[in-house]
């Protein structure tokens, strides 16, 4: 079981993120973004560790914040309905400017969250690159499965094995560790290759760089 399961199955069993935090060696912060809506029922061993009136607080608290989150999405799908094709356009360029490759003339992008991985696929497709000219590369930690996290991520992103290239796998002693243990599938790198077109080489890199300079400019 990795660190991010584990920190879910403790807090489903109802204890605090103090205690968590203690076990699993992941930092408070970290823990707040996973189980910020997983349900907080204590348990003995939480009410015997604390005062009465903390946890009470702490379940208004978190009772408090689902409901803000509930309205937050109920009015964020009313104002957003349905993308169109220009809305995936522009959106797909701001995700480049944030988070795509900038150098070696090579289009590219790099994430470990499968929907922002599935979201530049689509966008490329719209640009007119088809699946010929996309690869991907999972990229891990010694401990990452290798043929888990490749499985896991063509499954997710609809890719076959053709357009699959050879696992990365990080073993530098100065990594920081405990990205290994929340990113069970490490990352996925998606590459745009001319593979004999060469509007899908640099020119297409030269292009979206356009695009950025017009979108931030």
């Amino acid at each position: 079981m990795n660190r991010k399961d584990w920190a879910l199955k403790l807090r489903g069993e109802g204890y605090t993120y103090a205690y968590i935090a203690d076990k699993t060696g992941l930092a408070k912060s970290t823990l707040s973004y996973h189980l910020s809506n997983t349900p907080f029922i204590p348990n003995d061993f939480t009410v015997k560790s604390g005062t009465l009136a903390q946890l009470r607080s702490a379940k208004t608290k978190h009772k408090q914040k689902l409901i803000r989150l509930d309205s937050a999405r109920t009015e964020a799908e009313k104002e957003f309905q349905k993308l169109s094709k220009r809305d995936l356009f522009i959106a797909g360029i701001a995700l480049y400017a944030g988070e795509g490759s900038k150098t070696q003339n090579l289009v590219r992008l790099v994430n470990a969250d499968v929907r922002v991985i599935k979201f530049f696929i689509k966008w490329l497709y719209l640009l007119g690159v088809g699946p010929n000219n996309i690869l991907i590369r999972v990229h891990g930690y010694v401990d990452t499965n290798r043929t888990e996290a490749e499985l896991y991520w063509l499954k997710q992103t609809g890719l076959e094995k053709s357009q699959l290239q050879p696992m990365c796998v990080d073993v530098r002693a100065s990594k920081d560790r405990k990205r290994s243990g929340v990113h069970q599938y490490g990352t996925a790198h998606i590459t745009v290759r001319a593979n004999g077109n060469p509007e899908f080489g640099t020119a297409l890199f030269r292009k979206i760089t356009v695009y950025m300079e017009l979108l931030l400019g």
